[in-house]
Formats: C-alpha cells, structure tokens, sequence
C-alpha cells in the first residue's frame, strides 16, 4: 500500500501547515495497531497517540467543582489601622533623628576641643600701608597660621574619624 498522502501530511505537520481536518486524520491512522503500521512510519505513532484525548469530562463534573467551591474558607479581610500603615515611616524618622543628633554632638564636641586664644587685638594693631615689605611678612605671617590651623583641624578631624571607624568594626 502506498502511504505518501501520509508522509506529506506528516511532513506539513512538521511544518506547522496542517488543518485540523488533517491532524484528524494523522491521529486516526496512527490509532492502529503497531502490526498494521509500515516500518518507516512506527516512530511517529507514539508522538500522535499521545495527543489523543484519553480522558473526557463527566456530567457531574460541573457539580463536583460547584461543591468544592462551596466548601472553601471564608477568608476575612484584615483591617490595617493608620498607625500599622506608618510604622515603616516612623522607624525611618527615628533614624534619622538618631544620626542628625550623633553629627551634632561630634560637631559640639569638635568646636570644644579648638583653643578660644586666637583673637585678635585691635588696640595693638598698626596699619602697615606705608611698608609694604611689612606688610607682605605680617599677611604671610598670617596665611602661615591659618594653615597651620587648618592641618591641625584635620589631623584632629581624621584621627577622630579613625577611632571611630575602629569602634564601629
């Protein structure tokens, strides 16, 4: 027997060319039994007979899902008051509190430690305008503690942030 009108429906079923009409067919012919298959087409007939339908729905299928249904629990909605919603807000709030009052406290603690001896003292002060040599040592004088004072801050600043970083590890 001659079985090309099946190759060829095989073929544009791979393809993904068939119609239903002709799935219909494959899947009838593939019902047969392995004995009455030829040789080159036994390999597809695993692939077609499991593509029957091998389980239909019964009549009391519908009555049967309508009684589970009913029998489910009654879940109640939970009522979730103002302050529960804001928790997650408060506790940020506290945070920041908590970090904006350690700043300010290093701050205090920072400007406390400075000597309060720099001032200046105008009734001993003398215009240099006249001198100007006088008046370059006396500015570079000036500049020369400034940065002192600057590097003192900042080595007191970073041995501070240092000791910090340790009691924190």
């Amino acid at each position: 027997m001659d079985y090309k009108y099946i190759e060829q429906l095989i073929e544009r079923y791979f393809q993904c060319e068939t119609t239903l009409q002709e799935e219909q067919i494959l899947r009838a012919f593939f019902t047969q039994t392995e004995e009455e298959l030829p040789q080159q087409l036994r390999q597809y007939q695993s692939l077609f007979m499991a593509l029957q339908p091998t389980e239909t729905l019964g009549d009391d299928f519908d009555e049967r899902i309508l009684a589970q249904t009913k029998e489910a629990k009654v879940v109640k909605a939970r009522i979730i008051s103002l302050n529960e919603r804001l928790r997650p807000l408060f506790r940020a709030a506290a945070v920041v509190a908590i970090v904006l009052t350690l700043g300010n406290a290093m701050n205090l603690s920072l400007k406390q430690e400075q000597p309060q001896g720099d001032d200046i003292n105008y009734a001993a002060y003398k215009d240099t305008y006249d001198d100007p040599s006088l008046a370059y040592d006396k500015m570079e004088d000036a500049l020369q503690l400034i940065s002192e004072g600057f590097s003192q801050v900042q080595r007191a600043d970073s041995m501070q942030r240092d000791s910090l970083y340790t009691e924190l590890r």
